[in-house]
């Protein structure tokens, strides 16, 4: 099998991958980028809330990956399986070595089902369902149309996730519906988290602890999800304080899975302890190799996994690749902005937005702290037209 040897190879073809590929194409020669990535399909992940939510159907998620692919760039369609930075080389599972001069690891995260027992094999039956899953969501909302009565848990692990307010917005939605249904009286609706609070910004905690206590959401936090009992409806959770396990029935269980980084970059010599891909914070450039990045999931970058971050990233990092190539200092500076738009009900919505200190970063001139409609359409209307034609095309 013959070596190949491009310029710039992007591990990944999700969110952080096409989009860094779509602006990098804009100022380097045809062929001289590579993306590998094993994905036919790509989804846009941040709508499968709604979806779950039984407001758009699961399919307006998802498109061709080739469909997204910028035309200069070489699609190798297989899965990248190991680094030899030393050798500047990429292994795969079935095209070889791949050579590069830069490279950009923007492979996202890994689901862990099995990290909770029993839950795999049960996912979409039972009571049990989740928005993490294109093949679980439509368990989410049929679920959520069918509880008469009992009681409704939704779960988040005590560690780092994919949009980290997602577990929150399918209950309010959820609370909502049963609301408007005139079933609330007869469900109980319970958050079990196993993060400290409802939200690490101050400010929008404020508001959703509000908002819990006036729909009447009973919340429990520093509580793990280990184990789910099917048959018998029961969940298990760890106290992490206490260490002490804690059974809780139920009737509906939403499932927010562990997450962690994907096998082969957390085997690799390119990580911190954790695992993820070990960069400089404001740069993005690796801490050890000069010629490799990462942004995106796979990135330790101490802020929320979310496709508002990869958006925020992608153009710091694009323009330190460049500045690298021409022998330039590195001068841009990423300031750890996330945005996490909390869709709190049906029509409602408040936008989050906040950098590495945990200080309100807002766009619009109100408080974003309140629940607004018009920021629910920016949500489920606009901000996937900007997602398809303008993100992943390089223009926004």
């Amino acid at each position: 099998m013959s070596e190949q040897h491009y310029e710039i190879v992007i591990v990944g073809g999700g969110a952080a991958g096409i989009s860094t590929a779509a602006r990098l194409a804009k100022e380097l020669p045809s062929g001289s980028i590579a993306i590998i990535e094993p994905s036919t399909e790509h989804y846009y992940q941040p709508i499968w809330t709604l979806v779950g939510g039984g407001v758009v159907p699961k399919e307006v998620s998802q498109r061709d990956t080739a469909t997204l692919i910028p035309e200069s760039c070489e699609w190798i369609r297989d899965a990248a399986t190991g680094f030899d930075p030393e050798n500047n080389k990429i292994t795969t599972k079935d095209s070889g070595d791949i050579h590069y001069e830069y490279l950009i690891v923007a492979a996202g995260l890994q689901i862990n089902w099995t990290d909770i027992k029993g839950l795999s094999r049960n996912l979409g039956k039972k009571g049990i369902c989740s928005n993490y899953s294109y093949k679980s969501l439509d368990s989410t909302w049929e679920n959520i149309r069918n509880l008469g009565k009992g009681t409704a848990i939704f779960t988040q692990p005590g560690s780092p996730i994919k949009c980290g307010g997602a577990p929150q917005k399918i209950m309010y939605l959820a609370e909502d519906y049963f609301k408007r249904s005139g079933l609330r009286n007869q469900i109980d609706v319970k958050f079990v988290s196993g993060m400290p609070g409802i939200f690490a910004v101050k400010k929008y905690a404020e508001q959703l602890n509000k908002i819990c206590d006036t729909r009447g959401i009973e919340r429990t936090f520093r509580h793990d999800l280990i184990e789910v009992d099917a048959d018998n409806k029961v969940a298990i959770f760890k106290d992490l304080d206490s260490e002490e396990l804690v059974s809780m029935e139920y009737d509906m269980l939403h499932v927010t899975p562990r997450m962690g980084p994907p096998t082969f970059i957390k085997k690799s010599s390119l990580t911190n302890d954790a695992g993820w891909i070990d960069v400089n914070k404001e740069t993005m450039q690796h801490t050890s190799y000069d010629n490799i990045f990462a942004c995106g999931d796979c990135s330790n970058l101490p802020t929320s996994k979310t496709a508002a971050a990869i958006r925020a990233q992608v153009p710091v990092m694009v323009r330190n690749i460049l500045a690298a190539r021409d022998n330039q200092p590195l001068v841009d500076q990423y300031d750890g902005y996330t945005s996490c738009p909390l869709v709190t009900g049906y029509g409602r919505l408040i936008l989050a937005e906040f950098d590495y200190d945990l200080n309100p970063k807002e766009t619009f001139p109100f408080d974003q702290s309140v629940e607004r409609k018009s920021m629910y359409i920016l949500k489920k209307d606009l901000l996937p037209k900007l997602y398809w034609h303008g993100m992943l095309k390089g223009r926004f």
